[in-house]
């Protein structure tokens, strides 16, 4: 996985480019999704991916490198929830919120298609140091493949295309544009009351912070696998007494 390359330039978005991108984007990142959810199950090769822990919840966390920054994958099986209810809560705005609590802003900035739209993400000056005063615009896809997993795609925008959509000199506040790399989850029905859950993410937060205080910080926002797991379970109606 790697970003666009860098540019200082910025330049007006149509809807018809913005359209065209973003399907293509998403139909690539959903593509690497799905590899990186296969890769070292049955058989399959690892295609790069190293696991280095399983916590005692029974997330196995695998990170693979892709130059300076890494990125990381959690894998977990859960039980008496099916992939339709987890991915109510596998979303951008939600994971976002169990990255860090300062989430002062997510916005719908615009709807690509039914299952498809732009989201900006901003964090407050409470924030952590991966977040403080980031802000982030990314693409949402969420599709259903053809054996019924379901996958969900987020990734930002190339800085061209975000300062078309959202010129930072307009901005009211002195937030960074930071960077998600092509991420998202894959949920895969393994029975009736079960599923399969692989969520991928890679985040360049831009500015002072070192890489390595980066990749360690990255290593913890795929935990949020679990977060979203009793956010799922909560929003499950209740069972009438016997």
């Amino acid at each position: 996985m790697s970003g666009p390359p860098p540019s200082s330039s910025s330049w007006s978005v149509s809807e018809e480019s913005l359209r065209r991108y973003v399907r293509f984007a998403s139909e690539s990142c959903i593509q690497e999704l799905l590899s990186s959810s296969e890769a070292g199950r049955f058989g399959n090769a690892s295609n790069g991916w190293k696991v280095v822990r399983h916590d005692p919840n029974g997330v196995e966390i695998s990170k693979r490198d892709t130059g300076s920054l890494h990125s990381f994958r959690s894998r977990r099986i859960l039980t008496s929830i099916s992939p339709d209810q987890f991915v109510k809560v596998a979303n951008a705005i939600d994971a976002a919120k169990q990255w860090e609590g300062d989430l002062v802003e997510a916005t719908h900035i615009r709807n690509i298609d039914e299952n498809l739209s732009v989201i900006r993400l901003r964090f407050g000056e409470n924030s952590k140091p991966l977040f403080r005063n980031r802000e982030f615009i990314v693409y949402e896809r969420r599709e259903t493949m053809q054996d019924g997993t379901l996958v969900v795609a987020v990734a930002s925008l190339p800085k061209e295309m975000a300062e078309g959509l959202e010129p930072t000199k307009k901005k009211k506040n002195n937030s960074i544009r930071g960077f998600l790399v092509e991420s998202g989850w894959v949920l895969e029905k393994l029975d009736d009351s079960s599923c399969m859950i692989t969520y991928v993410v890679q985040l360049d937060p831009i500015g002072w912070l070192p890489k390595c205080f980066v990749n360690r910080l990255n290593t913890k926002l795929v935990m949020v696998i679990d977060n979203l797991r009793k956010l799922a379970q909560a929003s499950l109606p209740s069972l009438p007494p016997p």
